[in-house]
């Protein structure tokens, strides 16, 4: 038996199940005769670390990462992006390749720079540029170039240039899949696994023209087919992802996490000025200004956040940050504090918010790496945290670092599907699940004490 994971960044059940139902249909062939449901993601929701959970089965404490970027060490400004060397547990691939697996592995964050396997590796959207190597063996990379020089990484989209936007991810995700169908074609494999950020790109530089109650809602036809478009021409590749295969080969079509409509970002750091958490030297503050850019007077400083699709807020603690503020035995007082403070905040008309706010040791058995202090969703993430400062309001309707109509949401998507086994049945499971049911298709998930459960249905396509 052979596994296949094709996935999906970002993609949404609404979208996929429901708005574009009838454009979509490979897919919903695979729903109707597979299993399907909503994949519930890891916290935070986001794609660092959720393909590495999906991937090892471990939390994002156990990893170690949180998010697009690491803070390094107790610093107060240096940062580190995440990477393959990162990664200290077995991946599926890594575990089948002890087992004389051959994998292919395209794009799946983080796998750059690329590790040595059985098989053959691509690396993901965090590659710098083709001059890297980004391919192993190393070699193929020039069979990539030679079949494929348009082939991307990622495309920049947040900008205004909407046509611009829709025309290079159409072609990053084309381009990719006609790289994997050759592949899969030409190149001996035992388990496949890719992951397509497109979709990401899309939902966050369009979703205003698909969703009606969106508050920058466009009634714009051209720009709703184009949206269709991408993903019409995605589902015509796993049709033909699916026409390749064979009975004895199990189909998972997954995503890391959803998306929904952005009302809004909450200036945090502002916030934090203001409760007197913050301070600076600054009388003047460029809108826009980060952290970076201001004197930050940190032997008065207390706290301040980095922003994103959820914020994370860092203690200036004594001993532990160089100029730190706060005693050790004082912390958890000062937690409770903020946290309460934080749950309190209203939205732009004094509406209720249901702001999440926790501490890593609260959600995960194990926390490693460079954490922060707390993670807070926004109005349930509703709301993206803006880092930047500078703004006459704490409330912005557009996103502070560049155009971005979307924020993530908890619960991806995923299809389970072999060929010849009709079932049509659904069924909601988590990201957790997903490597101990690839390990289980190969029967070695006891053998390697893989934590957790397999899906559902396992049996079904078994």
């Amino acid at each position: 038996m052979k596994v296949m994971v094709v996935g999906l960044d970002c993609a949404a059940p609404v979208i996929m199940f429901d708005k574009l139902r009838d454009y979509l249909p490979n897919i919903t062939k695979l729903t109707q005769e597979g299993i399907y449901g909503k994949l519930r993601s890891c916290d935070p929701p986001i794609t660092i670390p959720a393909w590495m959970v999906m991937a090892t089965g471990r939390s994002p404490g156990e990893l170690g990462l949180y998010g697009f970027r690491s803070r390094v060490g107790n610093s107060y400004n240096q940062i580190k992006i995440p990477t393959s060397r990162d990664i200290k547990f077995d991946t599926v691939w890594e575990i089948l390749g002890r087992r004389n697996k051959r994998s292919i592995i395209v794009a799946v964050p983080p796998t750059y720079p690329p590790k040595p396997i059985p098989g053959i590796m691509v690396s993901d959207f965090l590659t710098p540029d083709k001059e890297k190597e980004f391919t192993y063996p190393p070699g193929f990379k020039n069979e990539i170039m030679r079949d494929f020089p348009d082939y991307q990484f990622d495309v920049k989209f947040r900008k205004p240039e909407k046509e611009k936007i829709i025309t290079e991810i159409h072609q990053m995700s084309d381009t990719r899949f006609k790289l994997v169908e050759k592949i899969l074609k030409e190149k001996q494999w035992d388990f496949f696994f890719m992951v397509e950020i497109g979709i990401d790109r899309i939902h966050h530089a369009f979703w205003r023209y698909i969703d009606k109650d969106h508050h920058l809602y466009e009634d714009n036809p051209e720009m709703k087919d184009k949206f269709i478009a991408y993903f019409k021409m995605v589902d015509s590749h796993i049709g033909k992802i699916v026409d390749s295969m064979d009975d004895d080969t199990v189909l998972l079509i997954v995503s890391d996490h959803g998306a929904k409509g952005m009302s809004g970002a909450f200036a945090i750091n502002q916030w934090l000025i203001r409760e007197g958490y913050l301070v600076t030297q600054d009388e003047h503050v460029k809108q826009g200004a980060s952290l970076d850019d201001l004197k930050v007077d940190w032997s008065r400083t207390k706290a301040w956040a980095w922003g994103g699709y959820y914020a994370r807020i860092f203690l200036n603690v004594k001993g532990r940050e160089s100029e730190g503020v706060i005693d050790p035995k004082d912390v958890k007082k000062e937690l409770e504090t903020l946290k309460q403070k934080l749950k309190e905040i209203k939205g732009p008309n004094g509406e209720h918010w249901n702001t999440i706010v926790f501490e890593p040791e609260e959600k995960y058995e194990i926390v490693n790496g460079d954490r922060s202090d707390l993670f807070v969703y926004l109005d349930d993430l509703n709301w993206r945290a803006a880092g930047t400062l500078g703004y006459e309001s704490d409330y912005m309707f557009e996103n502070d670092t560049g155009p971005d109509d979307a924020v993530h949401d908890y619960d991806g998507i995923y299809i389970m599907f072999r060929k010849n086994r009709k079932i049509g049945k659904n069924i909601d499971s988590s990201i957790f699940r997903v490597a101990p049911t690839i390990l289980e298709l190969y029967n070695v998930r006891k053998k390697y004490g893989i934590k957790g459960e397999p899906m559902e249905g396992i049996d079904y396509v078994r």
